[in-house]
């Protein structure tokens, strides 16, 4: 399946790659216009003096085809960090070939290398391809949980109290 997929750490040389698939995630997402970040940005966070998260890039014999970026958040609880995938995006044309497993794999294997306490992440409610896969790994929903967010003026309004 994905044997002809070499997984492999992003390098600086890559952000524009990257932000590429950032882009066509957006789109699958059903945010096209959303992808406000620039190449100085992510170069930032992925390569500057202080590094905000991590990315590999798969790739198999035609180039790129998909990327994984993920970030270390801490549990209180149990305090223990864990590993959180921000985003995750293999190209539709090679999809089902084993690349998002491999790609998973590498990630848990990175999670208890590194003593992590979970390996989390989110999915969009309408997204049943990516789901399905997610139960099929044996990951369970956190239905117990919402999401929440403060952004834009509520951010602003948040911050003035």
């Amino acid at each position: 399946m994905a044997q002809g997929c070499l997984l492999r750490a992003a390098e600086a040389a890559d952000v524009p790659v990257i932000l590429g698939f950032i882009r066509e995630l957006a789109i699958f997402e059903r945010e096209p216009d959303a992808v406000k970040m620039t190449e100085a940005q992510l170069q930032d966070a992925l390569f500057g003096t202080k590094p905000r998260a991590e990315a590999l890039l798969a790739e198999t014999e035609d180039g790129p085809v998909g990327f994984a970026i993920w970030f270390e958040s801490f549990n209180t609880w149990t305090g223990r960090p864990s590993l959180y995938l921000e985003d995750i995006y293999v190209r539709p044309a090679v999809r089902k070939q084993g690349i998002g497993r491999k790609i998973f794999a590498h990630l848990a294997k990175l999670a208890v290398a590194r003593d992590y306490q979970r390996f989390e992440w989110s999915v969009l409610d309408w997204n049943e391809p990516a789901i399905k896969f997610y139960v099929g790994l044996g990951a369970e929903a956190q239905s117990d949980w919402t999401k929440y967010r403060l952004s834009g003026d509520a951010l602003a309004a948040a911050a003035s109290h």
